[in-house]
């Protein structure tokens, strides 16, 4: 008999779950990642191509949406108990806590540093997600999203299977959600506003490295560029995306000529060097700053907003 799809640690055979009603709509691969926890991403991935994971006696992609009623054979996987890696660090622990900019009910909202991953994974031990759960271990939290470990910024967690899942569905609609970063680019960009149209391919280097270029036959991805203001012949912009793809901005941005500051795979490394010597720049200057969006069918507005991060303030001091 199926088991109900709470997660747990599987047995060392293979079994299956039957998804709750609760879960329609979420994509096989996110399932597998909260069922699994502690997989890595490539073992679940290495599942679903290998057909070891099955819905409804089929084998399925990773971006198949599940419904109430299927039915998920789970192989027998060993992950590490939760003691294995131990807790993280003391330091991470703190500023995971101090980070939190918003909360209620359903949502949780951190300023991630730079530096912090979303999750774990790749050798990472502990992310954003990881550490907050060790904070809160009697709580359920599940990332709506990601950023890239090098930007800084929101991230929500979801706090209640409801959250996630409205969440998740305005993630994949066009202006469900309302995205504003703010960034600094190499160089002087012209006045007014910059529309990016590019579509983005990822692909990957040798060694698994993701790495992303615009491509025709890429995903279609459109960022908007407004500069704020001029500091040391470099432009500190507001950039607004209307999609969500992997290094949108960065390569977006570089594929117009001026890559962002600090960028050390699609950036410049010369400016890169200069701005580290004279104005302290150590990372990439891209920033999450707000997120706009109305839960409830738009009955429940969400404007949420984190300051620039303390160093990226002292580096357009220094550029002033």
């Amino acid at each position: 008999m199926p088991h109900s799809d709470e997660p747990r640690r599987p047995a060392g055979t293979a079994h299956t779950v039957r998804i709750s009603e609760d879960r329609d709509g979420q994509r096989l691969d996110n399932f597998l990642l909260g069922y699994l926890k502690g997989a890595p991403r490539s073992l679940i991935y290495k599942l679903l191509r290998s057909g070891q994971v099955r819905v409804n006696g089929g084998r399925s992609k990773p971006e198949r949406r599940l419904e109430g009623g299927d039915e998920v054979r789970i192989p027998p996987v060993r992950l590490e108990e939760p003691g294995d890696k131990g807790t993280p660090a003391k330091g991470l622990l703190d500023a995971m806590a101090a980070s939190i900019v918003f909360e209620d009910a359903r949502l949780l909202a951190i300023n991630k540093p730079s530096g912090v991953a979303s999750h774990g994974g790749s050798g990472i031990s502990f992310g954003a997600i990881e550490t907050l759960r060790a904070l809160r271990p009697k709580e359920s939290l599940e990332l709506v999203h990601r950023l890239d470990r090098d930007t800084s910024g929101l991230l929500i967690v979801a706090k209640k299977r409801s959250a996630l899942t409205e969440l998740q569905a305005l993630m994949r609609e066009d202006g469900g959600i309302a995205k504003r970063y703010l960034a600094l680019l190499v160089g002087r960009m012209p006045d007014g506003v910059m529309s990016v149209d590019a579509p983005l391919h990822v692909g990957l280097r040798q060694g698994g490295e993701r790495h992303v270029q615009v491509n025709p036959s890429g995903k279609a991805s459109l960022s908007h560029f407004r500069v704020l203001e001029r500091r040391g012949g470099q432009s500190y912009c507001e950039v607004r995306i209307e999609t969500g793809r992997t290094h949108q901005i960065r390569v977006h941005a570089e594929h117009i000529g001026h890559p962002v500051a600090g960028d050390d795979k699609y950036g410049d490394e010369t400016i890169n060097k200069k701005l580290r010597e004279q104005a302290g720049l150590k990372r990439l200057f891209l920033h999450a700053a707000s997120l706009e969006f109305a839960l409830d069918g738009g009955r429940a507005p969400y404007v949420l907003n984190a300051p620039l991060a303390s160093e990226l303030v002292d580096v357009l001091d220094r550029l002033a």
